[in-house]
């Protein structure tokens, strides 16, 4: 016979006070975990013991990551710069949106760091999952490497670029809206349990899932890789390009989790929490509108502020449509069909041809 394993000290329906969150007292002799006992919230099941897997999506996308990995620092920033230098490489139009587009992302990915590593990872209660954020941590990190790697290659100003966050209206806009959805969950007071907080806990996975990295980021893809394409700026998109990688799984990855959590407690989707959800991704969309006008008020060969507040509406109602959700705007093509080519990462060849490259992923995601 088996001799049972350590677990938790209240047996194996874990602790009494709350969810489990893996800190808590061992006793020996208590029952092993089941695949029956695992749930995405409010599971008092050991969080330590990854095996037997439930979500077997959470363990693929953790998989996928790590296929995926890459460093900035693999990528020449040499062209970047001798047309940076250049007194004629770009259009005063065209630095004007590079340096906005960076100082949005540069402060962003850390502020997407701070929640997973704060909120979502205490009040996710499922250890499959937990392993994927330990990943995507990590990515958040080389993010914001990459863009003290371009702001450093490029010598530009980082006092100014760091410090957009708090300087431009356009991103102070949005980092102030996304940072209220998370300073009630990284309180160490808050508990998931009620359907109130339980609630308050999805309302954080929208706004960063969804939002942030589902929505916010997809302007400042459109507006780089377009330069890129044109052969400007090569080094930049192609990093630009492996972010948006790793952010369409990050994405897929929080929507399978919002949907699970969903299909796990309907009673946390009312009407009025629908219609919550909804005005958020409203909302949201226009802030991302105000900042595509602010990073291009003039535009430039192909791009410009309108496409990209009509692709900003696409993405929405794409977003809307992974929820579960109605529409939120008139049916709209999407302007930027060549994103659909970046984004095949199943190619020998990355999209700027700078170098070969073989990529694996974790199997068949929908990439915007």
């Amino acid at each position: 016979m088996d001799t049972p394993i350590l677990s938790w000290s209240e047996g194996a329906a874990g602790p009494a006070n709350g969810p489990a969150t893996g800190l808590e007292a061992i006793e020996q002799g208590a029952a092993r975990v089941t695949v029956d006992d695992k749930a995405m919230i409010n599971c008092r099941a050991d969080v330590n013991q990854l095996l037997p897997l439930k979500y077997h999506w959470a363990w693929e996308k953790y998989l996928a990551g790590c296929n995926n990995h890459w460093m900035p620092t693999e990528v020449s920033m040499q062209s970047d710069i001798a047309l940076w230098k250049s007194r004629d490489g770009l259009t005063a139009d065209e630095r004007h949106t590079v340096k906005r587009n960076l100082g949005f992302f540069a402060t962003s990915e850390s502020l997407v760091a701070n929640n997973i590593v704060l909120a979502v990872y205490r009040h996710l209660t499922n250890p499959e999952c937990r392993q994927y954020l330990l990943r995507q941590a990590f990515e958040e990190a080389v993010h914001t490497h990459t863009f003290q790697y371009i702001v450093e290659s490029l010598g530009l100003d980082e006092g100014e670029l760091f410090n957009m966050y708090r300087e431009v209206p356009s991103i102070t806009g949005k980092a102030a809206w996304a940072l209220k959805y998370t300073q009630n969950l990284s309180d160490p007071g808050f508990v998931t349990g009620t359907p109130e907080k339980d609630q308050a806990f999805l309302r954080d996975l929208v706004a960063f899932y969804v939002v942030f990295e589902g929505m916010w980021f997809y302007t400042g893809f459109a507006q780089i890789l377009s330069l890129g394409r044109r052969g400007k700026m090569v080094g930049i998109a192609e990093q630009y390009q492996y972010i948006l990688r790793d952010e369409s799984i990050h994405l897929n990855f929080g929507i399978d989790v919002i949907n699970q959590i969903r299909l796990e407690n309907p009673h946390l989707w009312t009407p009025a929490f629908v219609a919550e959800i909804r005005q958020m991704l409203h909302d949201a969309c226009m802030l991302e509108v105000a900042y595509g006008r602010d990073t291009m008020p003039r535009g430039f060969l192909g791009l410009n502020a309108g496409l990209c507040e009509q692709y900003m509406h696409f993405i929405t109602n794409r977003r809307c449509a992974q929820l579960g959700l109605q529409p939120l705007f008139a049916e709209t093509e999407n302007p930027f069909p060549w994103m659909s080519e970046v984004m095949d990462l199943k190619k020998e060849k990355n999209f700027f041809e700078t170098r070969v490259i073989e990529y694996q992923n974790g199997g068949a995601l929908n990439w915007d």
